[in-house]
């Protein structure tokens, strides 16, 4: 073997290498892209300082709610975003993060945010609501609205409670005759 055979050989590794990445990359950004145009809510947090316990912790509480909890490279998610239009979302891509997916507006956020109040490690960096980019405190915001069931529960409670004092104001009349 000679000296070029081998640099030709190495060469052709390399590529192949090169090539493979580059698929994984592609493959691994329309996940990202996938699980963006799915989810109604992607809250961006940080986890450095977590154990595995704790991350397993939270992935099984999120599972609960349908939603998920990915870590991927920053750059990845970046280049994700920009198809998507999102770039305002790089903002807050710095250092190792976490992206929760979730399917409900208000379940995801909602964990995250209660966890991040159990562990001070986990913190809440922004992220997209519907949509639209929000900051932490927007996150944590939305977080203690109440869950979907919630609200049509008060919904329900407003529409009976007219009904409900005129058959009140109705009986009082009865018994006072």
């Amino acid at each position: 073997v000679t000296y070029d055979g081998l640099f030709q050989y190495t060469l052709v590794i390399l590529t192949a290498i090169s090539l493979f990445y580059n698929i994984y990359k592609n493959k691994n950004i329309s996940k990202i892209t996938e699980g963006i145009k799915g989810a109604n809510s992607i809250v961006v947090i940080e986890y450095r300082g977590l154990t595995v316990d704790e991350i397993t912790e939270v992935r099984h509480a999120l599972r609960a709610t349908d939603s998920t909890l990915r870590v991927y490279k920053n750059s990845l998610v970046e280049r994700a975003c920009d198809e998507l239009g999102h770039s305002e979302l790089r903002e807050i891509l710095e250092g190792p993060n976490a992206f929760v997916f979730s399917k409900d507006t208000i379940n995801g956020p909602k964990v995250i945010a209660k966890f991040a109040k159990k562990h001070e490690n986990l913190v809440i960096k922004g992220g997209l609501v519907e949509g639209k980019m929000m900051n932490a405190d927007q996150i944590k915001v939305i977080a203690s609205l109440p869950g979907r069931e919630g609200l049509i529960s008060m919904f329900l409670s407003c529409l009976q409670a007219p009904i409900r004092n005129f058959a009140c104001a109705v009986k009082a009349v009865a018994e006072k005759n």
